[in-house]
């Protein structure tokens, strides 16, 4: 393999946002720009660090003061990360690497003279990763700890059992042995599950009954009800084959522009090939 630096990675320029800046704003920011994580600033200096993950997550366990106020009126500064953990230009990316698996962290803010100078992400390290030469297989790294879920769970259910599973991301199923979605902390984020409040949004759906087969009339009912996943997952997905080398897969989650993909032996999920898996290995080079 290739040791470079993480200036030659690096996201920039990268944007950021204020620390009394609504919630909605990083939000909005985030799915326009295709970014999972935002730096935030206080007067020219970094003080913390607003992701995907806090605003799916947190939202929905904030305290009671604030529970109820609009996602536009709840600042930055109650739901970010603060001091957040940087690295410098000249590190390596395996060291790059190293900090984000023991922070159990997706991205660094990289900086340069007390500046903001970039980003280091997951996606720049499967970038990295795809431009080396090793012999290493998808079945070598992938992870067997694999979250699957009915298509029919309730998205609270879903989130549930990513918290509880320590997952970022769910195979749905229906009743075979192939998933039919996925559903991610990022869908969550760009869905429109949340209210304008932070609670869970419910959807209507029109319901029809007869009274009896002799003619009757049919009366039609709204019944209320909360979102499930088959309504957020992302359908089709793309799969891997156990066999395949992890920089050809790597490549792949690249040029399609996601984060990572079931791995098939025999047309069975037998494991989950990520960018999680990328990293693990990036920091085992010295």
């Amino acid at each position: 393999m290739i040791i470079k630096k993480v200036k030659d990675y690096m996201s920039a320029p990268i944007y950021v946002i204020e620390r009394n800046e609504p919630i909605q704003r990083a939000r909005n920011l985030m799915f326009k720009y295709g970014i999972g994580r935002l730096p935030v600033m206080e007067d020219g200096r970094l003080v913390g660090i607003v992701t995907k993950y806090d605003i799916t997550n947190r939202l929905n366990q904030a305290a009671p003061e604030w529970r109820r106020r609009p996602i536009d009126k709840v600042p930055i500064q109650v739901v970010m990360t603060e001091k957040p953990i940087t690295i410098f230009p000249d590190a390596t990316m395996p060291q790059a690497a190293e900090l984000l698996i023991e922070n159990d962290i997706s991205g660094l803010p990289v900086e340069r003279e007390g500046q903001i100078a970039g980003m280091i992400t997951s996606r720049d390290m499967m970038r990295y990763f795809s431009e080396q030469d090793i012999k290493a297989t998808v079945g070598d790294l992938m992870t067997r700890n694999i979250l699957g879920v009915h298509r029919h769970h309730t998205i609270g259910h879903v989130l549930e059992e990513m918290n509880v599973q320590g997952q970022s991301r769910a195979l749905v199923y229906e009743d075979s042995n192939m998933p039919v979605g996925i559903v991610t902390r990022s869908g969550l984020t760009f869905s429109e599950i949340m209210g304008p409040k932070d609670e869970m949004e419910t959807k209507n759906i029109k319901m029809t009954r007869k009274d009896s087969t002799a003619g009757r009339k049919q009366y039609r009912y709204v019944k209320e009800v909360p979102f499930v996943a088959e309504d957020i997952m992302t359908a089709p997905i793309f799969s891997i084959g156990v066999e395949e080398k992890a920089v050809a897969a790597s490549r792949m989650l690249v040029d399609k522009n996601i984060i990572g993909m079931p791995v098939l032996d025999r047309d069975e999920v037998v494991g989950y090939f990520s960018a999680d898996e990328i990293i693990t290995e990036i920091g085992r080079w010295k």
